[in-house]
């Protein structure tokens, strides 16, 4: 699980690159045609990443609930991101996957809820929702691009 860990951390610092290099104009910018932007993308990994990894493995998730409720699946952006949420954000993108590797070496997961994604995939295991994560990642990284062309 060691190379799927590498993966995230890789796509991570790609992210944060948005967060250091974009104004927060540009971050909050939704182009015509879609539906959210940068900045709810970047933060909605982190929230997708502690719903498929901690809450379908029954533990409370290590980052708190209001994030995860306002950047989960099937939300969009409703107001403005300044640059606090950024700073927290950019931190969340590192702390959650440190914490979750350690908590994986430590062996805290016991059960997994079966999940369903969009994409068809049934989700059986830890193993498989770290996997399906950084599919799920790069997914978003893919629209992170389109978004800043369009920006």
């Amino acid at each position: 699980m060691d190379w799927a860990f590498d993966i995230t951390t890789k796509n991570r610092t790609i992210l944060k690159s948005y967060l250091e290099n974009l104004s927060l104009e540009d971050l909050n910018k939704i182009p015509r045609g879609f539906n959210n932007n940068i900045i709810w993308n970047i933060a909605h990994v982190v929230a997708t990443q502690q719903i498929l990894v901690y809450t379908l493995s029954g533990l409370e998730p290590i980052i708190d609930t209001a994030f995860i409720n306002k950047y989960r699946k099937g939300t969009k952006p409703d107001q403005l991101v300044f640059e606090q949420e950024v700073n927290v954000i950019k931190g969340l993108l590192f702390s959650t996957i440190e914490q979750t590797e350690k908590d994986y070496k430590a062996q805290r997961f016991k059960t997994y809820t079966t999940y369903t994604v969009s994409t068809k995939s049934t989700i059986t295991s830890l193993d498989e929702a770290i996997e399906f994560n950084n599919f799920h990642e790069g997914i978003h990284l893919g629209y992170i691009y389109a978004l800043r062309k369009l920006i």
